[in-house]
């Protein structure tokens, strides 16, 4: 797994500390909903989207490698991924959580295999 997908790019415009907590979320290919957490932590950088009726309301974490910028006047993340890729992501709920070495090495093998 690419330690590097858990990693801001410099590229991003992302500012430790910064909140990013009802930022728009959008995908490559439109909108998929809104920040509802993040972490800073190192090795484990990641969003946390509310995806709304996009997909009935789940949440989807995505790793700090793919957010490709950040706009803090318009209030929005982009991802360098498409929805679909986004939609058929390991599932986050209950029993799996950001923070789980096995989740985020399920969810790190799943998008850094969309890098190549």
């Amino acid at each position: 797994m690419d330690p590097n997908l858990w990693a801001c790019t410099p590229a991003s415009g992302r500012t430790t500390g910064a909140s990013l907590l009802g930022f728009k979320v959008e995908a490559t290919d439109g909108s998929i909903g809104k920040v509802d957490k993040h972490s800073d932590e190192v090795g484990s950088a990641h969003i946390v989207v509310d995806t709304g009726p996009w997909i009935f309301g789940k949440h989807v974490v995505l790793p700090a490698g793919v957010v490709s910028s950040i706009d803090i006047a318009a209030e929005t993340v982009h991802v360098s991924r498409t929805k679909e890729e986004i939609k058929n992501a390991p599932e986050f709920g209950t029993d799996s959580h950001a923070d789980d070495p096995g989740y985020r090495d399920k969810l790190g093998g799943y998008y850094g295999g969309l890098m190549g």
